[in-house]
C-alpha cells in the first residue's frame, strides 16, 4: 500500500505588531508648538542686531573722519558755502516826510544798476511836487505875518511916542501947579483954593496917563507877540516843506556802486525802477563799495572747532568757477543759532575777508570757500588765485 508522503507544515512566520506610540501629556504638547516660532524669531532679531551694528561701524570712520579732520587728516580743506558782501555799503531808505502822512512815494528818476558813483552824486530822486507846494503856500504866508508883525511894531512906535508926548505935557502942568500952589500966601484965598484944584485935576491926569501908558505897551506888545508866534510857527512849516523837498532828491552818500533791491510791486517781486511807488523807509536800493568784499558762511557746530581767526581760505563763485581769491577769517561768532534742517544743530557766523577784487566780484553772489587746515598748503591744486585783480 503506498503512502503519502508525509507533509511537515511550514510554520508561517509571525507578525510583530508595532508598539503604539507614546502619547504626551497635554501640557507638553502646548509647551513644544510655541517654542519654535520663538527660536525663530530670536534668531531673526539677532541677525537683524548683527546687521545694524555693521553698517553702524562701517559708517563711523568717515563721519568722524570728516568732523575730526584736522587732527587726523593734516591735509584736509574745509568747504563753507555762503553769499559775498560787501564790508562797506549803506542802505539807501525811501525818505520819511516831516509832519506828513504819505502811504506812498513815486520815483521820478534813478541811478542804473551797476553805475559807479561819487559821494554826493544825485541817487534816486522822487516826485516832490506836492512838498513844492506848500512850500511856496507858507513861504508866501510867513511874508505876509512878516509884514503884519513890521506893521504892528510901527504902530506902536507911533502910538508910544503919542502917549509919551502927552504923558510928558501932563508932567508939565503937574509941575507948573505946584508952583502955581507955593504962592498960596500972595494970592487971594478964592485963587490959592483954584490952584489947589488944579493941582489936584494935573496930578491925577497924570496918574491916569502914566497907569494906561504901561497898559498899552503890554497890550502892544501882546498883539506883537501873538502875530509873531504865528510867523515862527509858519516859518517852521515852510522849512518843513522845504526839508521834505529836499528829502525827496536822495544823493550818494559814499563812493561805490549802485544796487537795487527787489521790492513787491504790482503783486510780484522785481527790481525798483523808475516810476514804481515805494513806501516810506523801504530799503530800495544800495551803495557798495566793492574795493573791499568779504564772504559770510555758516559753519555746523562740528566743523566750528576746526576754525581759527587767522586761517587762510580760498574763495571760489559759483557764478565763475574759473576765479579764486586768496582769503582769510577774520571773525568767529560766540553765539551760534538754529539751523535751517534741525533744531538740535547750531550753526556759527564766520567772516572770511577777501584779498584783492575783481569787476566781477560783487555783492550777493553765491561763494564756496575752502579753509586751509593746519599742515594745508594754499594753492596746491593748480587753480589760479586772484591777488589784486582778474
Amino acid at each position: 500500500m503506498h503512502l503519502a508522503p508525509e507533509v511537515t507544515p511550514e510554520v508561517a512566520p509571525s507578525l510583530e505588531r508595532p508598539e503604539p506610540p507614546t502619547l504626551l501629556p497635554e501640557p507638553e504638547k502646548k509647551r513644544r508648538g510655541w517654542v519654535r516660532p520663538l527660536l525663530m524669531v530670536c534668531a531673526a532679531a539677532l541677525i537683524l542686531a548683527i546687521a545694524l551694528f555693521l553698517v553702524g561701524r562701517s559708517n563711523s570712520p568717515s563721519t568722524h573722519q570728516l568732523s575730526s579732520s584736522a587732527s587726523n587728516n593734516p591735509g584736509h580743506v574745509l568747504r563753507l558755502k555762503g553769499t559775498t558782501e560787501a564790508v562797506q555799503s549803506r542802505a539807501i531808505l525811501a525818505p520819511v516826510l516831516e509832519g506828513q502822512q504819505v502811504n506812498t512815494l513815486t520815483l521820478v528818476r534813478l541811478s542804473p544798476a551797476g553805475s559807479r558813483v561819487k559821494k554826493g552824486d544825485l541817487l534816486a530822486e522822487f516826485d516832490r511836487q506836492a512838498q513844492m507846494r506848500d512850500f511856496f503856500d507858507k513861504q508866501a504866508e510867513y511874508q505876509k505875518l512878516l509884514d503884519q508883525v513890521v506893521q504892528e511894531q510901527a504902530k506902536e512906535a507911533a502910538a508910544r511916542a503919542k502917549d509919551e508926548t502927552e504923558l510928558k505935557a501932563a508932567e508939565d502942568n503937574l509941575r507948573k501947579a505946584e508952583l502955581e500952589v507955593q504962592k498960596a500966601e500972595i494970592v487971594s484965598k478964592i485963587d490959592a483954593e483954584k490952584n489947589q484944584e488944579t493941582l489936584e485935576e494935573a496930578k491925577a491926569t497924570y496918574d491916569q496917563l502914566r497907569e494906561t501908558f504901561d497898559l498899552k505897551r503890554k497890550a502892544a506888545q501882546a498883539a506883537i507877540r501873538i502875530l509873531e508866534i504865528q510867523r515862527d510857527r509858519t516859518q517852521q512849516t515852510m522849512q518843513h516843506a522845504q526839508s521834505n523837498a529836499d528829502l525827496m532828491q536822495i544823493r550818494a552818500p559814499i563812493d561805490g556802486v549802485v544796487v537795487l533791491n527787489t521790492i513787491w510791486k504790482q503783486g510780484t517781486m522785481g527790481e525798483v525802477q523808475e516810476g514804481d511807488q515805494v513806501q516810506p523807509g523801504m530799503p530800495f536800493l544800495q551803495v557798495v563799495n566793492p574795493q573791499i568784499m568779504q564772504v559770510r558762511v555758516m559753519a555746523n557746530q562740528q566743523d566750528f572747532p576746526n576754525l581759527r581767526i587767522g586761517q587762510t581760505a580760498k574763495v571760489r563763485l559759483d557764478a565763475y568757477p574759473e576765479m579764486m581769491f586768496a582769503a582769510k577769517i577774520e571773525q568767529l561768532a560766540p553765539i551760534g543759532e538754529n539751523g535751517s534742517f534741525s533744531q538740535q544743530v547750531r550753526v556759527f557766523a564766520v567772516i572770511v575777508s577777501i584779498q584783492g577784487n575783481d569787476p566781477k566780484l560783487m555783492p550777493d553772489l553765491s561763494a564756496a570757500v575752502d579753509v586751509d587746515l593746519p599742515g594745508q598748503v594754499a594753492g596746491s591744486d593748480g587753480a589760479r588765485v586772484t591777488e589784486g585783480g582778474s
